[in-house]
């Protein structure tokens, strides 16, 4: 899981040790912990908890990004809401849906976290990935970078880099990656991946919601990228 720092961040020259207790233990041991909830589930629920106690400042909005990127969508949140409104009252549904509209309005309903932006629907290559995925090219000349954003359990199918490698830099979310013959492994902001020239791999967001890295093409006279077939459910989930 990420860590938190909201709390250091925020209380840390005031209330130290309560910014100490929010980031380690409520966020780092209770809420990131593995349970049977999905990061999914517990933001539903923290968003309902919230809004119940009639709780619509900057901590529900922040709630609500954290579950758009744990792939709440706002399909979902609007009932959500809608249905809360009849046990939590009228009034706080008024007095939510702007938040959502607002966390909600973002281009091509991306993540709101991805640290280089979302960028574009990635339509050039959407033949090859199962799910939704957005691409925003950050340098074209010299060296290739591309910060590519998956929706929750999006991946790209299998494929080589033939004469070339390729450098993945995680910079948001939740990912997988996974090299063929061999178990998937679970990605986090900060993790570097090397994929050598000609290996068979796949890459994506995990169940919990938007994931986004940055893909660095190492430079080489005659490279080419050659796809192949679509990643199964099953090889998806096997760790």
């Amino acid at each position: 899981m990420v860590k938190q720092t909201a709390g250091r961040k925020n209380l840390g020259d005031l209330a130290p040790k309560f910014a100490q207790l929010n980031d380690d233990v409520l966020f780092g041991e209770v809420w990131s912990r593995e349970t049977a909830l999905s990061l999914k589930s517990r933001s539903m629920i923290t968003v309902t908890a919230l809004i119940t106690k009639g709780i619509f400042d900057n901590s529900l909005k922040a709630h609500l990004a954290t579950a758009k990127n744990n792939g709440v969508s706002k399909e979902e949140m609007v009932e959500l809401v809608t249905h809360l409104a009849f046990y939590a009252g009228w009034p706080n549904a008024w007095a939510v849906f702007p938040l959502v509209r607002e966390v909600y309005t973002e281009e091509n309903g991306g993540s709101k976290n991805s640290l280089f932006g979302t960028g574009e629907f990635n339509a050039a290559y959407a033949q090859y990935f199962k799910g939704k995925s957005y691409l925003k090219m950050l340098c074209t000349s010299g060296v290739s970078v591309a910060n590519v954003t998956f929706e929750s359990k999006c991946r790209n199918n299998w494929h080589i880099h033939h004469k070339s490698g390729q450098i993945l830099l995680c910079t948001d979310g939740e990912g997988r990656y996974c090299e063929w013959g061999k178990k998937v492994q679970k990605l986090f902001p900060g993790d570097v991946v090397y994929i050598a020239p000609e290996v068979k791999h796949w890459h994506g967001a995990s169940d919990a919601g938007y994931f986004s890295h940055l893909a660095v093409e190492i430079p080489a006279k005659d490279s080419f990228n050659e796809w192949l077939e679509e990643v199964s459910d099953e090889e998806y989930g096997d760790f």
